[in-house]
C-alpha cells in the first residue's frame, strides 16, 4: 500500500530528491523530484521492491526476468503489462543504480551465472522509461512526458541519488 502524499517519510525524501538534484545534478524538475520521492518512499517495503510476478506468481528479482515478463511476444499478457512491468524496471534499476552501485557493480563477480551479470541497469533503465513515455495516448497521455524526462536525465538522477544517499549515510538513520 503506497503511503499519503503527507506522509513524513515521502516529505523527507522528496526533500532530500529536492536539494540533491536542484543543487548537485542540475535537475530542475518538480515532477521528476516527486516522482523519484514516491518511488522511494514506495520501496521502503521490499514487497513494492519486487512487485512484480510472473503468470506462475513467483516473484521476479532479476531485470533479466522482468524484461521478460515486459515482452508482449514473450510473456507479457498486454500492451498495459508492458507499460506497468517497464515501469517498475525503470524504478527499480534507478533505484538500484542510485543508491547501491557498488552491488550493481559487483553482480559479474557476485553471481556470474546470472543473467542480471549481463544487463547494464542504466541502459535498461532508459530504455524501460522510454518505453513508458512511448503509452502517450489516452489515460497515459499525461504522464509520458515525465517519463519521456526520466528517461534522458537518467543518468542525472542516478548521480542525483548517490548524493541523496550520501546524506543518508550521513545522518545514520531515517525518520520515523
Amino acid at each position: 500500500m503506497a503511503m499519503s502524499s503527507d506522509h513524513p517519510l515521502r516529505e523527507f525524501f522528496e526533500e532530500l530528491v529536492r536539494r540533491h538534484f536542484y543543487h548537485g545534478a542540475d535537475v530542475h524538475d518538480p515532477q521528476v523530484v516527486s516522482y523519484i520521492g514516491g518511488v522511494l518512499t514506495d520501496f521502503m517495503h521490499t514487497d513494492r521492491l519486487y512487485q512484480i510476478r510472473n503468470a506462475r506468481g513467483r516473484r521476479l528479482q532479476d531485470v533479466a526476468e522482468m524484461l521478460v515478463e515486459s515482452n508482449p511476444i514473450l510473456d507479457a499478457t498486454s500492451f498495459d503489462r508492458e507499460r506497468e512491468v517497464r515501469k517498475h524496471i525503470g524504478d527499480f534499476t534507478l533505484f538500484f543504480t542510485g543508491f547501491f552501485p557498488e552491488a550493481v557493480a559487483s553482480l559479474p563477480r557476485v553471481h556470474p551465472l546470472s543473467v542480471d551479470a549481463f544487463v547494464d541497469y542504466v541502459a535498461a533503465g532508459k530504455e524501460s522509461y522510454a518505453v513508458v513515455a512511448a503509452f502517450n495516448l489516452f489515460e497515459y497521455r499525461d504522464e509520458a512526458p515525465l517519463f519521456k524526462r526520466l528517461s534522458e536525465r537518467f543518468e542525472d538522477c542516478v548521480d542525483g541519488l548517490h548524493l541523496v544517499k550520501r546524506e543518508i549515510d550521513e545522518l545514520g538513520h531515517l525518520p520515523h
